[in-house]
């Protein structure tokens, strides 16, 4: 609507409305920053209102938009008369400051940033006269301090403002930016602001969250911690707290805002209206990461299908209404809304993916019988992400698996095999690694890699020991084994990156490692070599608990006996004799019962 009064105009009466509607008439001539006409209007109206007023201006000297803040601030709207994004948008900024003080505010030359304006100026008002004017421009790129430098000029009397000098500045910083604009864009990360609530997690979750941001590529410029309060259902954190926000991320020139929790449809849409930038929540962030990882068929499936049924509720519309699945009055008319499109490809989508992910399910059922035929033992390397599972499953097998220092720095299953000192034979299984608030969704479509530690022998929970809150990251990873009820699986926790503890740290964490004495323990360095042995020889102990070592001469005609170890057992050495077959074996207590029946001795 032409001559829109945008921003906070509760409680003004309607005959200031009408003059503050009025500023759209002014117009600048072409070598004038701000006529005297409009800095005397600026400065009456707003000891009227006692509100801060904005008005852009475009470089033919129209006013384009005039904005109504409080009496310390004001929202200022994402203004872009130019299209070419090498260059600056095409409009000056001149808002008002009631308190009489001029100076630009740390939002306002966030905004000249991130907005890319021609200028921002503030002109100080006090008792319904202007005092002073300051005014900033975009400088030269500064790699060093990571942004744009910004030319300040003022105090500046606003009653006789260098018109000619202000209005060339523009076209000077226009040529600046050009100049290096493309290069630069390229090479920035999003600046991201983390959002989340104080919890009773037990440690700082906005750290973790951090760590995932700049996993993603993010670059993380603040984050904020809200008071716990009653989660609001528009906008999450509530209204006031958002628009703290907004002022926060245009003085930061922040591109994104990730917040630590799950959004909903309304809170995301809600948030973006208001922050006037890009919100993801930390659900889309570990998605993202994921769709980066995973390099194997299965695994893009897996998290495409997860970011479907992510996606799928979160479609907003006029909800049921516009369904042509729902039929009645007022569902008839020229066809399917674009929301119902979306919604019925996403569906269609999702079944494809659902049906492909069985058919590699069956294909790996088959591996799984085939090595429960052979008799080979699964151990499944599980823990919390960057725990060290890549690096323990190379120093225990000599492989070469991809490992980094670094969240979900593996995703694909790797499964390698192992022969143990004793000449035990297992294959060692590197799963996907479990974070705080894993997405149900993810969960749910890597169930049957997930499904692998389930069906494991024996599980080794890897422990970061050099974590402060390695406690808390194993209650999750017990969390998550509950559910995939892999609670009566033998299991030894290893605590892993010990050489990372001084030499106290070290005993007490020995002391720790016998905290339960239904739980096998150990303290290892993966990357250093320290304690490896050790656990080698504790896997293949726990390994052969339910299994006994024989060792006896098989007469020839006893083939059914030798079918029985071979099938049920583990030959370890096998040499034949005039007598029969001498054989050295670990079998099941449970198969030597029937070994005796067939062979008629003890054993």
């Amino acid at each position: 609507m032409a001559n829109k009064l945008n921003g906070n105009t509760t409680g003004i009466r309607n005959t200031m409305l009408d003059q503050l509607r009025s500023i759209y008439e002014l117009k600048m001539g072409l070598d004038e920053f701000a006529s005297q006409e409009l800095i005397d209007l600026l400065a009456l109206y707003t000891s009227e209102i006692n509100r801060e007023i904005s008005v852009y201006i475009s470089r033919d000297g129209s006013i384009v938009d005039v904005s109504i803040g409080d009496n310390s601030k004001v929202s200022m709207p994402n203004m872009r008369l130019v299209r070419n994004e090498d260059r600056l948008c095409g409009v000056r900024c001149i808002h008002t400051h009631p308190s009489g003080d001029g100076r630009l505010s740390g939002v306002d030359i966030g905004t000249l940033r991130s907005s890319k304006l021609d200028a921002m100026a503030a002109l100080g008002v006090l008792n319904g006269k202007p005092t002073q004017l300051y005014c900033a421009y975009l400088g030269e790129q500064n790699d060093e301090a990571g942004g744009r430098e910004v030319l300040l000029y003022g105090p500046l009397r606003p009653n006789k403002l260098p018109q000619r000098a202000l209005i060339s500045e523009i076209y000077a910083s226009d040529d600046r930016f050009r100049s290096t604009t493309k290069v630069v864009d390229e090479a920035e990360a999003e600046r991201a602001i983390l959002v989340g609530m104080d919890n009773n997690e037990g440690y700082d979750t906005l750290k973790e969250l951090a760590d995932l941001a700049e996993t993603a590529g993010a670059s993380v410029i603040d984050s904020i911690s809200v008071r716990r309060r009653a989660i609001d259902n528009s906008t999450y954190i509530g209204s006031g707290k958002a628009e703290e926000l907004s002022l926060k991320g245009s003085e930061l020139e922040a591109d994104l805002f990730i917040f630590d929790d799950e959004l909903s449809a309304v809170q995301l849409r809600s948030l973006e209206q208001i922050l006037g930038a890009k919100v993801i929540d930390r659900t889309t962030l570990i998605l993202d990461i994921f769709a980066s990882r995973a390099t194997s068929r299965e695994g893009k499936l897996q998290v495409e299908l997860a970011q479907m049924r992510y996606m799928l509720p979160r479609l907003l519309g006029q909800g049921t209404s516009l369904s042509r699945l729902g039929g009645g009055i007022g569902t008839r008319g020229p066809g399917e809304k674009k929301l119902e499109i979306d919604r019925r490809r996403i569906r269609r989508r999702i079944f494809e993916l659902e049906n492909e992910l069985a058919e590699i399910e069956k294909q790996r059922g088959l591996r799984r019988e085939n090595r429960k035929a052979n008799r080979i033992p699964l151990v499944a390397l599980v823990g919390y992400t960057n725990a060290g599972k890549s690096t323990m499953l190379n120093a225990l097998t000599n492989s070469d698996v991809y490992a980094a220092d670094k969240l979900f720095a593996t995703l694909d299953p790797v499964v390698r095999q192992i022969t143990l000192e004793g000449g035990t034979e297992a294959l060692l299984s590197d799963t996907v690694g479990f974070i705080n608030k894993l997405p149900h969704d993810l969960v749910s479509a890597f169930k049957s890699t997930l499904e692998e530690v389930s069906n494991a022998d024996l599980i080794l929970h890897i422990v970061d020991i050099s974590c402060s809150f390695y406690d808390k990251q194993m209650k999750v990873v017990e969390e998550v084994l509950e559910s995939l009820h892999a609670n009566d699986i033998p299991r030894i926790t290893v605590f892993n990156k010990c050489d990372a503890l001084s030499a106290d740290e070290l005993t007490a964490c020995s002391e720790f490692t016998n905290y339960s004495a239904n739980r096998t323990t150990a303290v290892t360095s993966a990357k250093c070599g320290n304690g490896m042995q050790e656990l080698i020889r504790l896997i293949e102990k726990t390994l052969n608990l339910s299994r006994r070592e024989i060792e006896l001469i098989i007469p020839y005609t006893k083939y059914e006996a030798m079918a029985l170890i071979r099938d049920k057992g583990m030959l370890i050495s096998e040499e034949h004799l005039e007598s029969g077959t001498r054989i050295k074996a670990m079998v099941d207590e449970a198969d030597i019962g029937q070994l005796k029946k067939i062979l008629g001795m003890d054993i």
